[in-house]
């Protein structure tokens, strides 16, 4: 089920690039022709955005339109392996075709770049990567769905879901510990406490004010064995900053229980994808 806000995004994207109509297709088809696409993978990848490809299609189609996914969310396909089929009028295949893809090689990066880092865990259960919210300003939901399909899990989604006490909270409040007391004050039981912490000070004051998760920020592979040597599983331990297929490899055997990685989505290249259109009429 899609969002309200990715549904959104989808239709701002179509009216972005349709705008008063496609002066090309209009002028070369005639409204009663039907076709088939066939979106078509150009490298191998790991497969995210179908829903967006089939929402697209739906906001333009306006009689019978059929979507076939040949692969499922989370798959790795091959090159020239078909991913999709989509049945409607020719003109509706030519209008969408770039806005699809878009969509879908864009997640389809994420995916595809997400499992590059996930691989390297070899099937450990520890540590477990997670996302962070440097993502596109309107696509989080999908891009953080396009990690999962990677086979990563989410950080918080916004500001909304998670407690995350960080250097600016620190600096207003004078300190860990009145920071994580002000929290305190305003939340749930139920509800986690997470803090960044840049220093063994630091690190020291959110063990001494119970923080349930501590963010190991742009710490060397050094200081880290320190800190999980101290905190000898007494809270959770991040590690945030910069993390690279390189750092990640160096971090398996640290002992930390969660690795964050921004990479995951702000530096991850859209995959190569082809729509092929043809006449039903041929």
């Amino acid at each position: 089920m899609l969002s309200f806000i990715t549904k959104t995004v989808i239709q701002m994207a179509l009216e972005e690039d349709i705008g008063s109509g496609d002066i090309t297709t209009n002028a070369i088809i005639q409204s009663n022709e039907w076709g088939i696409a066939k979106i078509i993978a150009k490298q191998d990848l790991v497969v995210s955005g179908l829903e967006m490809v089939q929402y697209a299609y739906d906001c333009l189609s306006t009689g019978i339109f059929e979507f076939k996914a040949q692969c499922q969310e989370g798959d790795l396909v091959y090159s020239d392996q078909v991913i999709c089929e989509i049945r409607s009028k020719l003109s509706t295949l030519l209008k969408g075709e770039r806005t699809a893809l878009n969509f879908l090689q864009r997640l389809s990066g994420i995916a595809s770049n997400t499992r590059e880092y996930v691989n390297l865990l070899h099937n450990r259960s520890k540590p477990i990567i997670v996302d962070t919210r440097k993502t596109t300003p309107g696509w989080r939901v999908m891009e953080k769905m396009a990690v999962r399909a990677g086979g990563a899990k989410n950080h918080r989604m916004g500001l909304y879901d998670g407690i995350l006490i960080k250097d600016n909270h620190i600096n207003i409040c004078g300190g860990i510990i009145p920071a994580i007391e002000r929290v305190r004050k305003h939340i749930s039981h139920l509800i986690k406490i997470e803090v960044e912490v840049e220093n063994f000070e630091q690190l020291a004051d959110a063990l001494s004010a119970n923080a349930d998760v501590i963010m190991l920020d742009n710490m060397s592979i050094d200081q880290i064995h320190q800190a999980v040597h101290i905190v000898k599983g007494k809270a959770l331990l991040e590690v945030s900053g910069g993390v690279t297929m390189t750092h990640l490899e160096q971090l398996l055997d640290s002992g930390v229980d969660i690795i964050s990685i921004g990479g995951l989505t702000h530096s991850a290249i859209a995959v190569d994808l082809s729509m092929e259109i043809n006449s039903l009429s041929q």
